[in-house]
């Protein structure tokens, strides 16, 4: 797992740091790494799975419509990419 060190923080954010992460019952670093999470990773985002989940929903895909899918689907495995 990476490390970050953060230089020069002011007194007063590390307090407020400190007194949010106790009211969220953890530590500081942790309070830290909850709150980096939760702005580069938005709840709001849309993921792939989730995605194709909710157009199969739409389309009113069956278990047997998916069955016919999983018959024709080429299972020939992929060659590995290279780079040479």
């Amino acid at each position: 797992m990476a490390m970050l060190t953060i230089r020069n923080l002011p007194e007063e954010v590390r307090r407020a740091l400190r007194m949010r992460a106790a009211q969220h019952g953890r530590s500081t670093e942790a309070e830290v790494r909850s709150i980096l999470e939760e702005v580069v990773k938005p709840q709001g985002r849309v993921k792939l799975g989730s995605l194709l989940t909710e157009i199969g929903r739409r389309a009113d895909l069956t278990d047997e419509d998916l069955a016919v899918f999983e018959r024709v689907r080429d299972k020939t495995p992929e060659e590995p990419v290279r780079f040479e």
